[in-house]
């Protein structure tokens, strides 16, 4: 890799000067005009020579094998910097490494096996996934993916509350609506669940079991709705994640907790701790020994457990079951759950910090500049199926993913439905698809495109040099994203990407015949341009399969010069 090469001639340059083990950092300039790559190295060792950073570079500058570095020129700028150009030969020897990686050009082993958990979505089952939860669920998904890419051992997981009070007024509320299906008199509980879908559920709870139920008022018959409902909108849920690609490897109950027995534990334990004490005929945890801002009841005064004491049990489960490293991605509304649930595993003897939050912001859904909030189902908020339904997988996901987690997501219908490149899903894959163009009109494949033997230095052209930079910087992109828990990165790092290959692709036909730019006559130029088209493909298409999204081979276009 030419970063590569550069930090060892540098290293070479600076033990010649007397020092050694130097640390060599190099970033790409915002200007092109600035060079290919620029370091700081020399102001970062002013103190260490007692010499003027400038005067430390000029050194470095004039003691560097450019040809071992495999540069064309070295430029000292301003207090110090040292910027890189690189020669073509070096810009282009990124590209064998692409074709022979291919589906794994992106991937690392940072993670070194190492087993991590990620909860999300973690939806109640009281009713379908509203867009919030869609865009947690392509997040979450995303994270996973990004760390499975750098060598993680990634363990997904969804958490169902099927336990407490709205349990409760869900049961209540299809209790209503299967009473009043027979034309009986039935109020819907003050805090009930008004959606049609209920309505949907009782209907079909009668169907199963007719009138048997019409006049029991017991618990048990209340149970059997309960667990009738959850299981249908369970199915529901499951239905539209799995019609998003989304998937997870364990379903956990919190019903679980309590029947075996791991609340009344974890009570217990931390009693254990000399933490807790009773106030007010409820019992606390000292939270505020672990930064919180306040003590947090564990039992009520009726001796049930508060929504605190089942999520610390849940959380120990995942340090016993061997997840050192978790991540819980979830809205920000879940804000204040994070110092209280640190600090009740702290207090069991669990790090600081544990587990790791991703929060984001949610989601407004606009049409015409105006909120769209009324889904036919649920009847008070959008949900993730009517944006499946009205813009599909793809676009749904890109636009819950171009966004920082932490930044409020206004989803603007009218741009998701925008069919040209405007729309930054179609930017990225309709690049993908004019690669694809490319080789079918030089009647070959992508796959029998190989980079040995083919003279890459003719790529000189500016707009091939900086596209293959671009290319050869895809695995440090996933490194970041993955790092920083943002899959947003990938997608600036795509739409960038897509409108260099654009450029590329255009570049100097006025005849809007922009595949005869690659496929010119002369067969040496046209070989190391089959082979740049090709690498282009490995990326676009990673990048897209990293974010869950299809990577076409064709698509239709009536304003375009061709599909």
């Amino acid at each position: 890799m030419s970063d590569s090469r550069i930090r060892g001639a540098v290293a070479a340059a600076l033990a010649e000067m007397g020092v050694a083990d130097a640390s060599v950092h190099l970033e790409r300039p915002r200007d092109p005009e600035h060079g290919d790559w620029a370091s700081n190295v020399a102001m970062t060792l002013a103190g260490t020579l007692r010499r003027p950073p400038r005067q430390i570079a000029e050194e470095i500058r004039d003691r560097l094998d450019l040809a071992e570095a495999g540069v064309t020129a070295v430029e000292v700028a301003g207090p110090g910097f040292l910027n890189f150009r690189l020669s073509t030969g070096a810009v282009a020897s990124e590209l064998p490494a692409i074709l022979a990686a291919d589906t794994a050009w992106g991937r690392s082993a940072a993670g070194a096996g190492r087993p991590i958990m990620v909860e999300w979505v973690s939806a109640n089952p009281t009713g379908p996934l509203h867009a919030g939860h869609g865009r947690q669920a392509a997040l979450g998904d995303a994270v996973c993916t990004l760390l499975d890419w750098t060598g993680w051992a990634v363990h997904r997981e969804f958490y169902y509350n099927d336990s407490g009070k709205q349990m409760e007024r869900l049961a209540e509320s299809v209790r209503a609506r299967y009473r009043q299906s027979f034309g009986d008199k039935a109020e819907l509980p003050e805090e009930g669940y008004r959606g049609d879908y209920v309505r949907e559920i009782a209907e079909a709870f009668r169907e199963l079991h007719g009138d048997g139920f019409r006049h029991d008022d017991g618990p048990e018959a209340l149970d059997a709705m309960r667990q009738f409902a959850v299981a249908e909108l369970r199915a529901v849920q499951n239905r539209d994640l799995g019609d998003f690609g989304v998937r997870f490897d364990h379903f956990y109950l919190e019903s679980s907790l309590y029947a075996d027995g791991r609340v009344d534990d974890t009570a217990e334990r931390l009693r254990k701790t000399g933490l807790v004490y009773e106030h007010d005929g409820a019992t606390w945890l000292r939270t505020t020994e672990f930064g919180d801002d306040k003590d947090r009841v564990m039992l009520r005064s009726d001796g049930t457990p508060t929504y605190f004491l089942p999520d610390v049990a849940y959380h120990l489960t995942k340090w016993e079951r061997g997840f050192h490293h978790a991540i819980n991605v979830q809205g920000a509304d879940h804000h204040g759950t994070v110092a209280r649930v640190r600090a009740g595993l702290r207090a069991l003897g669990l790090p600081e910090g544990y587990p790791e939050y991703v929060l984001h912001q949610m989601v407004r859904v606009e049409r015409d500049g105006q909120e769209v909030k009324a889904s036919k189902r649920a009847g008070s908020y959008t949900t993730l199926r009517d944006l499946l339904d009205e813009v599909g997988s793809d676009v749904t996901r890109y636009f819950f993913l171009m966004r920082k987690p932490e930044g409020h997501l206004v989803f603007d219908l009218d741009a998701a439905l925008d069919q040209s490149d405007k729309n930054p899903v179609y930017k990225v894959q309709y690049a993908h698809a004019r690669m694809h163009s490319i080789f079918a009109r030089a009647g070959t494949s992508p796959e029998a495109v190989e980079a040995e033997g083919v003279d890459l230095s003719v790529l000189s052209d500016d707009h091939e040099r900086e596209l293959i930079k671009r290319l050869a910087e895809f695995p440090d992109v996933v490194a970041r994203a993955a790092e920083a828990r943002a899959p947003h990165l990938v997608c600036d790092y795509l739409e960038q990407t897509a409108g260099a290959v654009n450029a590329w692709y255009h570049a100097g036909n006025p005849a809007r015949n922009p595949k005869l730019a690659v496929l010119v006559d002369d067969p040496a130029l046209r070989a190391a341009r089959l082979v740049l088209a090709r690498a282009v493909l490995v990326v676009l298409r990673n990048g897209l399969t990293l974010l869950g999204l299809s990577a076409p081979t064709r698509m239709e276009r009536a304003d375009d010069d061709g599909p």
